[in-house]
């Protein structure tokens, strides 16, 4: 009797076990990120976030070719880890002084200034889906911060700002991806945001202790896992399944706020989270 063969799995389940790793990889980040704020400052996490990339992508880049670090654009480089660099120090910034949930939260509109920025640098077309998703997510951004009901920490402004510097970078990622490889990217990224974190972080340099070294280890290759995670995810499913399933970590990391840091869970927070994940849904479905 031929034994029966199984089924491969759906495009939908491999997605959901890839998201899975992002989910965590993001969540660990943000734990390690909370964990570090308060014995190191924002510039000095980002020094070792970068040494502990650059140790990474180096390791690839050995196995894959070390040509693929000629590029002709070295001055867009620059400019894209400038606006990546400022876009993660706001995240981290934001993670020392309002809860997670929130930080999370306030990154959700990085779709909206993506939007206006193609427009703008790219020249590509606003469409009625695309005002629809800005409208939407303006509508989440004003439920999340509530001007003039509560007083606006500046910590959640600067990780608003981190979400502008966010979708400029991916905008200008977009310009380098047609030329370069992603490994080539990946290494300018942690190559030029070195110095940029290090320069700044000498004037308060202080020797991380033997306890904090995991942690550190932790917002290094969880960085990058969490991306890697994502693309695999959109290589084999819709990006409308992707954006849904990325969703979950806002829920995820309220709860693990609640449980770590008893930090109270803001029902209107994921209301307005939910509110910017519809009109990007509306954007990617057509």
């Amino acid at each position: 009797m031929a034994s029966k063969q199984l089924a491969p799995p759906s495009a939908m389940v491999v997605a959901a076990l890839w998201m899975s790793g992002a989910l965590f990889s993001f969540t660990a980040m943000a734990v390690g990120g909370r964990e570090l704020t308060g014995a190191l400052s924002t510039f000095q996490i980002l020094f070792f976030r970068s040494v502990i990339g650059l140790f990474v992508v180096s390791l690839l880049m050995w196995r894959t070719g070390w040509h693929q670090v000629r590029t002709p654009h070295l001055g867009l480089h620059f400019v894209r880890n400038l606006a990546h660099f400022g876009g993660q120090f706001g995240w981290f910034y934001g993670l020392a002084f309002i809860p997670l949930a929130e930080v999370f939260a306030l990154e959700f509109t990085v779709p909206i200034w993506t939007a206006l920025l193609a427009a703008l640098i790219l020249r590509e077309r606003i469409t009625v889906q695309r005002v629809t998703a800005i409208g939407f997510g303006m509508v989440g951004l004003i439920i999340i911060l509530r001007p003039g009901f509560q007083v606006i920490h500046p910590a959640a402004l600067a990780v608003l700002a981190g979400a502008v510097g966010y979708a400029l970078s991916h905008t200008l990622t977009r310009k380098l991806a047609l030329h370069d490889t992603p490994l080539t990217i990946l290494f300018y990224m942690t190559v030029l945001q070195l110095p940029m974190g290090l320069i700044p972080a000498l004037s308060s340099w202080q020797i991380p202790a033997l306890e904090l070294w995991p942690w550190l280890g932790v917002v290094g290759v969880a960085a990058l896992t969490a991306h890697y995670c994502m693309a695999r995810a959109l290589k084999v499913a819709e990006a409308t399944v992707v954006v849904t399933l990325d969703f979950l970590r806002l829920p995820l990391v309220a709860i693990v706020g609640a449980l770590l840091y008893q930090e109270p869970l803001d029902l209107l927070v994921l209301v307005g989270a939910a509110v910017m994940l519809f009109g990007n849904w509306i954007n990617l479905r057509k």
